[in-house]
This record gives C-alpha cells, sequence and structure tokens, in this order.
C-alpha cells in the first residue's frame, strides 16, 4: 500500500480503482457512519441492490452521485462492466439495501472477481442485522454459526435442519416474513419447543420487536398474525450437560417405514417410537404425514 493510498484512506477521501464495500443502516438512517457518507458522495459510482433504497440515503443527508443498480437479477452481466469501470481508474461504492454487503446478495462474487483482478477492496464498516440481533439476545455470542437464509429444496433444508438441532453454538438465520411460521415449525420438529430462541423484528426501526424466549412461546406468539418487517433469528445451540436422544428427522422416518412393512400399524409404531425417543406421538405422526 502506497503513501497516497494510506494517506487518502486516513482523510475518507474515495482513492482511485478502489472498490469500497459500504455498510448502511438496517432501518433506521440516522445510523449511517459519516465515513460511509463521505465516500458514497465522492465515488464515481454508487452499485446498488435497488436504487430507490439508496436514494433515500442520499435524499436525507442531501447529495447527489451516480448509481447504477447491481442485484441478483442482473449481477453477472454488469460484474465485468464495474470491473472494468475499476481498472480504469473509477473508485466505486458497493451498497446492499440494508447493511453489510455481500452477506447474502451477489456482492459476494463481484469482491472475489476483484480481488482476483488485482483491485484494492475496502471495506468501510457499518450496521449489521445478524449481530444486531445477536448482541441483544442475552444468548451465546462468543462462538456463532451464520446460516443466513435456509435452502428451499427439502432435502438440502432438511440437512441444515437435523445440523443446526446437533450444533452446540448459537445459530443465526434469515427468514422473510410469510415464512416464518413454517420455519419455526421446522424448528420445533429438530430442535424441540424448549430450544431458547429470539426472533428479531425491524430492528433500530421505530416498531422493533424481539419474541422468544422458547420456539413453542414464539410459535404462540405468531398465531393469528400477520407478519411484517425483516426477520432475524438467534437460536441457542444444542446443551451439551442434557443427555437427551438426538432427534434426527431423517433416521426416524426411515425407521417408521421400517416398522410399518414389518406389520406394525401407524399407531404403534408411533407409540413405540415416541416413548424410544422422549417425544410425543404427534410429532412422529407429522414426521410420517408430511411426507406420504
Amino acid at each position: 500500500m502506497n503513501n497516497k493510498f494510506s494517506s487518502s484512506h486516513k482523510n475518507h477521501e474515495p482513492e482511485s480503482s478502489v472498490l469500497y464495500i459500504v455498510g448502511t443502516p438496517i432501518g433506521n438512517l440516522s445510523d449511517m457512519s459519516s465515513r460511509a457518507l463521505n465516500i458514497l458522495k465522492n465515488v464515481s459510482l454508487i452499485a446498488c441492490e435497488d436504487t430507490r433504497q439508496t436514494k433515500k440515503i442520499m435524499n436525507k443527508y442531501e447529495f447527489n452521485n451516480n448509481v447504477i443498480s447491481f442485484n441478483k437479477h442482473n449481477s453477472r452481466k454488469k460484474s465485468q462492466n464495474i470491473i472494468n469501470d475499476l481498472n480504469s481508474g473509477k473508485s466505486i461504492a458497493l451498497v446492499s439495501d440494508a447493511g453489510m454487503p455481500s452477506i447474502c446478495d451477489p456482492g459476494e462474487e463481484l469482491v472475489k472477481d476483484a480481488r482476483s483482478s488485482g483491485i484494492n477492496v475496502i471495506c468501510i464498516p457499518g450496521p449489521c442485522a445478524a449481530i444486531t440481533a445477536l448482541v441483544s439476545s442475552g444468548l451465546p455470542s462468543s462462538k456463532f454459526t451464520f446460516e443466513g437464509f435456509l435452502p428451499k429444496k427439502k432435502s438440502e433444508r432438511e440437512k441444515s435442519l437435523q445440523e443446526i438441532s446437533e450444533n452446540h453454538k448459537t445459530t443465526i438465520l434469515f427468514e422473510s416474513p410469510h415464512r416464518l411460521k413454517k420455519l419455526l415449525e421446522e424448528l420445533k420438529i429438530f430442535l424441540g419447543g424448549e430450544r431458547a430462541i429470539q426472533i428479531s423484528r425491524e430492528l433500530t426501526k421505530k416498531f422493533e420487536e424481539h419474541i422468544g424466549n422458547t420456539i413453542d412461546e414464539a410459535i404462540k406468539h405468531f398465531e393469528g398474525k400477520e407478519i411484517l418487517g425483516e426477520i432475524t433469528l438467534v437460536i441457542k445451540g444444542k446443551d451439551q450437560t442434557k443427555q437427551k436422544s438426538v432427534f434426527n428427522k431423517l433416521a426416524l422416518k426411515e425407521e417408521i417405514s421400517e416398522l410399518i412393512n414389518a406389520g406394525l400399524t401407524l399407531s404403534k409404531a408411533s407409540r413405540y417410537l415416541a416413548k424410544k425417543n422422549n417425544l410425543s406421538r404427534s410429532e412422529i405422526y407429522n414426521i410420517f404425514s408430511k411426507d406420504t
């Protein structure tokens, strides 16, 4: 790193041929840092997940700049153009709709491409929903796993849920509001209703809300309610001090099928497995009935 770059970086002025990863507020626009604002005001170009969201920041802080959209729908097409602009001497800021870019968005590939092309990448840190939810949850925060959005494909999703159920570290998830109830029911099946959880909604906004303390309580809280806003879940890891049977959904499904093929009725097989695994018969029924 040369002296010119070091001096410019210290004074918060954009340097040519640098990709700036700029953290923006996750809700409350007052959380915008002065360093981030200065970069956004003075770079050659701002690559935005949604230009409308970025213009809210520009309107609040009364500045204009060149903006282009850069999202999951057009990232492959536009990545090389951005790399070309950087190589030609332009400074570019990458921002997402909220929080830190490249977390669950296509900015990850752009950063990889920029690094591979020998381009300087500088992060201007800002708010992060995952960390904000974690540190406010009261759950263990020294070691944690960030999973983002779980896979939609059934087999991959069940594998992820099984891994979370056996993980001793705190797990952080993102979920859309209309899918939250389904996810909570899945978590109950794999983790049990007593597992500690905090669900954070509308972080840093006027109607910020934190719901817990267990999966069962969270399910009850959202019964009959329309869920709005961005959702972050923080889930306590598996308690290493308790000697409970491992609730392996995939293994139980296979065992149910084997017992029925051997001549047992579903009722008798469920009664046997419920007692064996310290589960309710309804949980066993749910495992089998959803896939038959």
